[in-house]
């Protein structure tokens, strides 16, 4: 009997060929990860398992949250310790996992030329806040968003390897938070402080410098999560706008009315 698949496409030979890198990345150094299964690798298509699964809610985010943690602070143990913000991490000959700032000031100033950020003031603070995030222990961001992670009855599947960078602790973390928000509507501020607890608390468990993301670092990467994924309010199930971080959920004033 043959086993249900599920089969990506990608447009380019190159954006398939970074994805198996990525997910083969993750197989070898991010172990409490759980992927489909990879089935079968073509120019420009991958075949995985089909995860029977649902997507992630607003009550998955404890347990996401204790997740995220176990599994940056494994893949700073295995090999992100030898990362900076910064710089390019090269793990093999055979991967480049791009820094922290580089693409997002890219992505930063086209959310400018978009009308997204209106004013080059705003630019400017977004630039800034983004060079101040760029700080600490290297962990890695893989698009965390309700849709690349599949509940099932007895694990957290992650799916989808296109996009992977090196960011600081807390990072994705705060791109779950907003994206979920964007979902299904705000979260209250002490579903964002227990989350935030349990994703320390597990990163700390791997060691102890791991586990010190504050609500400040995390209001601060929500208000860039909150600017990038603006473009994309009324797509992809985003039905609200990001939240607000100075209620404690979200955006700061100068990017909240973000169309």
């Amino acid at each position: 009997m043959t086993r249900a698949q599920y089969v990506k496409r990608y447009p380019t030979a190159e954006r398939c060929q970074t994805a198996v890198r990525n997910y083969m990345w993750l197989v070898q150094h991010a172990a409490p990860v759980r992927l489909p299964a990879l089935q079968a690798i073509r120019p420009t298509s991958l075949t995985f398992e089909l995860v029977q699964g649902r997507h992630a809610q607003p009550s998955d985010l404890p347990r996401l949250a204790t997740h995220l943690g176990d599994v940056h602070g494994a893949t700073w143990m295995n090999d992100l310790h030898r990362a900076q913000l910064g710089a390019v991490h090269v793990p093999s000959t055979e991967l480049e996992v791009p820094d922290y700032p580089s693409s997002r000031q890219k992505a930063l100033a086209a959310r400018h030329a978009a009308g997204f950020l209106p004013t080059t003031a705003d630019l400017d603070a977004s630039l800034a806040l983004l060079a101040q995030t760029a700080i600490g222990p290297a962990a890695f961001y893989k698009d965390t968003n309700p849709r690349n992670l599949l509940i099932t009855a007895n694990a957290v599947v992650t799916i989808d390897f296109d996009e992977l960078t090196l960011a600081p602790f807390g990072y994705d973390l705060a791109k779950l938070i907003v994206t979920l928000a964007m979902t299904y509507g705000p979260l209250p501020a002490n579903a964002l402080r227990d989350a935030l607890d349990r994703y320390n608390q597990a990163a700390a468990h791997h060691h102890e410098r791991l586990g010190r993301t504050d609500m400040g670092q995390l209001s601060a990467f929500m208000s860039l999560h909150g600017v990038l994924t603006a473009p994309y309010l009324g797509r992809h199930g985003y039905r609200f706008r990001a939240p607000n971080p100075s209620a404690g959920t979200g955006l700061s004033d100068a990017t909240k009315d973000i169309a």
